[in-house]
């Protein structure tokens, strides 16, 4: 075991954190599709009283991530990634069964809640990558798990709704099946990123969220990067809390269309993760991909909102795919501008961001859309990506603010 915990890590160790990534959100794509459903059993069928439920479960999900990804990176940095990803593992597997079992809503309430802490191993393996990559090859590397976080995403809901036709309970078993198969092979073949010497004591008074914000105001451009990342992840927002609705009201899409469409904007999405960032950083700095990316972002949410017919609107995916690679450039630069030891509080700040837009996306597009559906007129229903178009913009005038081109040498 000593042995396995001092060895470089290598391409085995990379494998083992893209699988835990894809895995994480597998677990949370299988129970997407079923949970409501047992919630709906629950409260013997009484649908109105079941959604307020699930509204109440995503928003404490949400929560959880918030408040817990600095508190998981920060533990990262004190302890080691090793040993926060593999109990992460440990711990969302077992609170899968405890869903499983749940014998009612309460327990079912507080087995969402851990799902929401155990799951916050993103920062941590966000770290780790950062840990074992050289800078000029972060952008690719964070791509990768961008790939892995989609894949997940992809694959658990189709798996989710078959794993549900046989029995609501069974998605949770496998879920929870999944990240215990994951703990006990991690705790074989996975090694230490972060050396004894290079940790940091930890302090809640740097873990919790304020105290990531701190950090943020440590370099004069990383409080500026992050408030890119999160007016861009904000604006992601509009993806998939109206696409349905959207597609549905303005060209008539029934599940099936919004289905294929769905699995098309997460496949290339993927595609452009895995395929396309490293060979775009390498030739144009992470710096320029990242105000590229928010460009084609912008294009793809105005298609998006411009498109009289459905066909037309599918042509926007491809920018909307394109788009992917601001992310993980953005990630890249801002993990440049932190010490290494403080790679897991980094993360997970960047955690937070995203779990906070998680929290007040939903409200914002969903009102917006209520708004532009009750004013009428098929050309305003296109007000919530109008509106992420928008976003997207102030992000990028404040990459550029942020990152001036530097002549001579590509922004790094």
């Amino acid at each position: 075991m000593e042995h396995n915990t001092k060895r470089a890590p290598g391409s085995a160790a990379f494998l083992f954190v893209f699988i835990t990534v894809a895995l994480d959100m597998m677990a949370v794509g299988i129970v997407a599709p079923v949970l409501p459903k047992l919630i709906i059993q629950f409260q013997h069928g009484n649908v109105a009283t079941a959604a307020r439920y699930t509204g109440l479960f995503a928003m404490l999900w949400a929560t959880m991530q918030f408040i817990f990804s600095p508190i998981i990176g920060a533990a990262s940095d004190r302890f080691g990634r090793r040993a926060v990803i593999l109990l992460s593992n440990f711990g969302l597997g077992l609170d899968y069964l405890l869903m499983a079992l749940s014998p009612s809503l309460g327990w079912l309430l507080v087995g969402r809640i851990i799902s929401g802490i155990t799951s916050a191993s993103y920062p941590t393996a966000g770290a780790y990558i950062a840990d074992v990559t050289p800078p000029q090859d972060r952008a690719a590397k964070f791509g990768m798990l961008g790939a892995a976080f989609g894949l997940g995403f992809i694959i658990g809901p189709a798996l989710g709704g078959l794993l549900g036709g046989i029995d609501l309970r069974l998605p949770f078993w496998v879920a929870g099946g999944l990240s215990l198969a994951n703990a006990a092979y991690g705790f074989l073949i996975l090694p230490e990123s972060l050396p004894r010497e290079k940790r940091r004591p930890f302090s809640l008074r740097n873990a919790h969220v304020l105290g990531s914000l701190k950090l943020l105001r440590s370099h004069p451009e990383l409080l500026g990067l992050a408030g890119a990342m999160f007016v861009m992840a904000l604006a992601h927002e509009a993806l998939p809390n109206v696409f349905v609705l959207y597609t549905d009201q303005r060209y008539g899409w029934g599940e099936t269309g919004v289905g294929l469409a769905l699995a098309v904007v997460g496949l290339s999405t993927t595609v452009v993760s895995m395929l396309v960032v490293r060979p775009l950083v390498k030739r144009i700095g992470e710096r320029n991909a990242a105000i590229l990316g928010l460009g084609f972002g912008i294009t793809g949410c105005c298609v998006f909102a411009l498109a009289t017919t459905g066909t037309v609107f599918l042509c926007g995916i491809a920018f909307i795919a394109l788009w992917g690679v601001a992310g993980p450039s953005l990630q890249s630069l801002m993990s440049h501008r932190v010490d290494p030891t403080e790679q897991g509080q980094l993360q997970g700040a960047i955690g937070s961001i995203r779990a906070l837009t998680g929290m007040l996306g939903p409200l914002l597009f969903t009102q917006v859309f209520a708004a532009a559906v009750h004013h009428g007129g098929r050309g305003v229903l296109g007000a919530p990506y109008f509106l992420a178009g928008a976003l997207l913009l102030l992000a990028l005038l404040i990459g550029l603010k942020v990152l001036p081109p530097r002549r001579g040498a590509q922004a790094a």
